[in-house]
């Protein structure tokens, strides 16, 4: 068994107060790849769709001898209990075979987004001391480009492509583990305060944050999300294209739906007229996916070509669905999309507007059962309804960083600021209202302070897109002398218009109908694209350091 330093966890008195629900019932057997899979299997369900990617189906069955095959392979390497191995694959069912095989043999996954770049690959492998990495084949240039940096890593295995071709370069291939490989059923004993996955943040203000997550954890928050959000049962199917091997995908395909003993339809890639055959094709009943993705379906045009009507849900998180995009859909389907919050930090969701059914339009939802949540203010007071304050929560799962002590204890200042006296603070701007719905403001760090003022960024941006001329919008708190900060609003045109001093005043006055007048953009910036993560989240603190180099001009308004 790999021993891990005491010095790569927080001190005690800065971790969360894990606070189990009693109506969870902690298993006997806490080994992840026999709660997820085994147990289902042996309860006479071996030959139920564990997998559906394309034409492939892989049952319960095959995909324990998969994982049994692959562990057994990776054992034979030299993988022990708690060792990391890190995983950067498309979705396919060898993503999941891998997964499984981790767990299996006590080993801590590490997911790594399919979509990083070689310098947030090696920083994630070095910072992990993961011993290995499994790559699917496409994914394999910048891996390679990133290998030289390399310190813990022993080898890449690569899946798919010719295996000929890989074992050439020196590599192992994923088709020689799993021929080569025992199919004895076998669990190594783990125990509930074991880590059973290191899940690392998107990496959007810095380098990516590793947060360590324990067994219970993740036994109870995928008990809890299924029981409360999903409610998954044999026969159905969730479907979805969020990338299996990072933090919101892995608890979304990986966890979830196998503690319910349901199936999983994987889409390799978003696109609209693929995810809606797959949903017509394979009868999905619930589908998840980000707001980008929903608002694509509204705009493709053939979207009523197809049978959706197996579906019994929508749910979605990671972004703000908006009102609008809410309304858009309720109207072309009769149902509504469930909107949820969820964090690296807490494994996947804490709060769902599934939780009761009764979805409101523009909320997060209230607490999933189980977990505590308030909204505070400055002083740790509980704010009234309405009023906006911090995020606030205690439940099963909570932040805990990875090697705090590293880069001049980068991440110690984070957990001391995440965790007071047990309860986790996510960073999130947020007020409830009198019946406990929860509405996303801002990031914490998002939030401009002008005048006394607390602005979330987001109700402006909406406020500004309402506008004939403008496409697309950000928006974000410019130092000023007087104000602390003023709203600024960077603007990119719909084709047709020509920026302007006049188009600017325009726009911004439009604005009054939707926000208060101290809510107002102070200064515009016409640019011509906005900074956004691969998944299409708006980089805010690029967006500053835009502002500080004065990268567009600046209109003033009066």
């Amino acid at each position: 068994m790999a021993q891990i330093p005491e010095n790569y966890f927080p001190p005690k008195e800065y971790w969360p107060k894990y606070v189990m629900p009693e109506e969870f019932v902690m298993p006997d057997n806490t080994n992840l790849a026999y709660c997820m899979l085994d147990r289902h299997i042996d309860a006479g369900k071996g030959k139920r769709p564990a997998v559906i990617f394309g034409d492939r189906i892989m049952s319960y069955a095959e995909l324990q001898e998969a994982s049994c095959r692959i562990a057994s392979s990776l054992a034979d390497l030299g993988v022990e209990k708690q060792d990391r191995v890190a995983i950067r694959m498309v979705n396919c069912p060898e993503a999941l075979a891998v997964i499984f095989a981790m767990m299996r043999l006590g080993a801590i996954p590490v997911p790594m987004s399919p979509l990083w770049s070689k310098d947030e690959i090696g920083f994630t492998l070095n910072n992990a001391e993961a011993k290995y990495i499994v790559v699917s084949a496409p994914l394999m240039e910048e891996v390679e480009k990133a290998k030289d940096k390399f310190q813990y890593t022993k080898n890449v295995i690569v899946v798919g492509g010719n295996p000929k071709d890989w074992e050439a370069k020196g590599y192992l291939t994923y088709a020689s583990l799993l021929d080569k490989g025992d199919s004895k059923v076998f669990t190594e004993k783990v125990d509930v305060d074991d880590i059973g996955v290191i899940l690392y943040t998107s990496g959007t203000t810095g380098p990516p944050k590793g947060c360590i997550h324990f067994v219970k954890e993740i036994l109870c928050e995928s008990y809890l999300v299924n029981k409360y959000v999903w409610r998954l049962v044999e026969g159905d199917i969730l479907g979805g294209s969020a990338p299996v091997s990072f933090a919101a995908g892995f608890g979304t395909f990986a966890l979830i739906p196998f503690y319910a003993g349901a199936s999983v339809c994987l889409i390799g890639k978003f696109a609209p007229d693929v995810l809606l055959e797959t949903v017509q094709k394979h009868k999905v009943t619930v589908l998840t996916g980000l707001p980008t993705a929903y608002r694509a379906l509204l705009r493709f045009p053939d979207f009523d070509k197809y049978d959706i009507s197996s579906l019994r849900m929508a749910t979605t998180g990671g972004d703000a669905l908006g009102v609008e995009t809410f309304n858009a859909w309720l109207e072309k389907t009769g149902q509504p999309i469930y909107e949820g919050l969820g964090a690296t930090e807490m494994v996947h969701l804490i709060t769902s507007n599934a939780v009761n059914m009764i979805p409101k339009a523009g909320s997060i939802g209230v607490a999933i059962p189980g977990f505590d949540i308030k909204v505070l203010d400055e002083n740790g007071n509980e704010c009234k309804p309405g009023e906006v304050g911090k995020l606030t929560v205690i439940g099963p799962t909570g932040p805990l960083y990875w090697k705090p002590y590293a880069d001049d204890e980068r991440l110690l200042k984070t957990q001391k600021e995440s965790v007071t006296e047990g309860r986790a603070k996510l960073g999130d701007a947020v007020y409830m209202d009198e019946d406990g719905y929860i509405f996303f403001v801002s990031r914490e760090s998002d939030m401009i302070k002008s005048s006394g003022y607390r602005i979330g960024p987001a109700e402006v941006e909406d406020a500004l897109k309402k506008h004939p001329a403008v496409a697309n919008a950000g928006v974000i708190g410019s130092p000023d002398p007087l104000k602390g900060e003023i709203t600024k609003a960077y603007v990119i045109l719909k084709q047709g218009y020509s920026a302007s001093e006049e188009l600017a005043q325009e726009i911004v006055e439009s604005c009054k109908e939707y926000i208060a007048i101290y809510k107002l953009p102070r200064a515009v910036s016409f640019c011509d694209q906005l900074p956004v993560t691969p998944t299409g989240k708006l980089l805010r603190r690029i967006l500053k350091e835009w502002d500080k180099e004065d990268k567009y001009p600046t209109i003033r308004i009066s």
